[in-house]
């Protein structure tokens, strides 16, 4: 197994560049069950997950090549509608399948995904919605059996909570359905955007795209002509990045970005002292004359994302207080807490509230990732802690982020991967 070691340093400089964005690049894979053409996709991040997915698709019948960020996807002769275990127990989003396979073939068969380290994430709320769109579903021997023999039909569907995969999943199942479904409390993630987005561009005619409220007219069950088009940038990477700026008090430039999609995650880096030039496509940060500590809650787009938490506690260790940090989506999502503690950091726990006193000064040991962005958390608190940092189980990292070590190293971080 491979492993990160980190020695810490003073400052980082230049520039970092941007990948495809991960978490829009999974229902964008699986959209593409909808096309009656082969598409070209571009800035596909070289992540786990994206050859994870990939090799479902490939699995089903589909022609996948994947190369240099690029993939050609042609899923004209898909046959088989059976997502297998092996497959989607290393990855939960394989289940972004159900809705385009169920709304072309009228059946489908998923395993159920399991258990995931940061928490319960039930696809109960994908499951109601289709039962409502005319589905017939039976969960046996671990996996969701779905029927539509009449093709699903469109209907008002009111999410209990905000799901990013659920709102992703019924809007390709309303894509192919009949009549127009309604989405009320959708997901507003630049992610869905994006998919909304791109299938609008197709011939599905979709209303309130970037609202909590979606109307979409379905084709009656006609595959779509989908255009080839591009990945949206990493909006997390780049927030992280731009923590390992912060955490080391230095300046530098992420390229390649959107910024308006890292609005609540600026805002909060400037209510610690950090100033920034943003431009269309880059974003430069700078150096604070005193970190200063912040309260932050986790919630849905635009606020505050989950996916930032722990990158921000990490920077929290090096600020002149306490900060808080309130998790309001996910219940175990402070598993590096007790990795952190172990690097030094002043750190403790009340439920869903994280309490954290800064400024600490943090020391190398060997540390263990529990999931992609507690895995994050522990290489920024490697680049300033004192000695060497050895990051086990980086196999999270490698499932969402591309060519971190590298990255880093261009600029100025000392990172090497090596094997156990």
């Amino acid at each position: 197994m491979d492993y990160l070691k980190i020695k810490g340093i003073d400052s980082l400089q230049g520039s970092i560049k941007i990948a495809g964005a991960k978490n829009a690049s999974l229902p964008l894979i699986a959209m593409t069950i909808l096309a009656k053409n082969k598409l070209n996709i571009e800035n596909l991040p070289d992540v786990v997950d994206i050859k994870t997915l990939l090799k479902l698709l490939t699995n089903l019948g589909a022609q996948c090549s994947f190369e240099e960020h690029h993939v050609s996807v042609d899923t004209k002769n898909i046959h088989e509608t059976r997502a297998t275990y092996d497959i989607v127990k290393t990855m939960r989003a394989s289940i972004l399948v159900l809705g385009p396979i169920l709304a072309r073939f009228g059946h489908c068969e998923v395993s159920l995904p399991g258990g995931c380290a940061i928490g319960q994430r039930p696809i109960d709320l994908h499951l109601k919605a289709l039962e409502q769109m005319g589905a017939e579903i039976d969960i046996k021997a671990g996996y969701v059996e779905t029927k539509a023999p009449n093709g699903l039909k469109g209907c008002e569907i009111i999410f209990d909570k905000i799901t990013v995969t659920g709102t992703a999943n019924i809007v390709m199942a309303a894509a192919l359905a009949k009549g127009t479904t309604t989405i009320v409390n959708a997901a507003r993630e630049p992610e869905v955007v994006q998919l909304c987005e791109i299938l609008n561009n197709s011939g599905v005619k979709i209303k309130g795209i970037g609202t909590s409220v979606l109307k979409i007219k379905g084709t009656n069950g006609k595959l779509v002509d989908i255009k080839d088009f591009a990945i949206i940038p990493d909006r997390i990477e780049a927030g992280t990045y731009l923590c390992a700026a912060a955490i080391t008090n230095s300046e530098l430039t992420i390229t390649d970005v959107e910024p308006k999609h890292l609005d609540a995650v600026i805002r909060k880096f400037e209510e610690m002292g950090f100033s920034f030039t943003l431009t269309k496509d880059t974003i430069t940060i700078y150096p604070a004359n005193e970190i200063k500590p912040v309260k932050i809650i986790t919630q849905e787009y635009p606020a505050f994302p989950t996916d930032m938490q722990a990158q921000f506690m990490a920077l929290a260790t090096q600020a002149n207080g306490t900060s808080i940090i309130e998790e309001r989506l996910f219940e175990n999502r402070f598993m590096h807490v007790s990795e952190l503690q172990r690097m030094g950091a002043d750190i403790s726990l009340n439920g869903h509230i994280a309490t954290v006193k800064g400024k600490t000064e943090l020391s190398g040991t060997d540390v263990m990732a529990t999931d992609l962005r507690a895995s994050s958390a522990l290489v920024l608190a490697g680049l300033i802690a004192k000695g060497e940092t050895d990051i086990h189980r980086i196999y999270h990292l490698d499932r969402g982020y591309d060519s971190l070590e590298k990255k880093l190293q261009n600029a100025g971080a000392k990172v090497q991967r090596l094997k156990e």
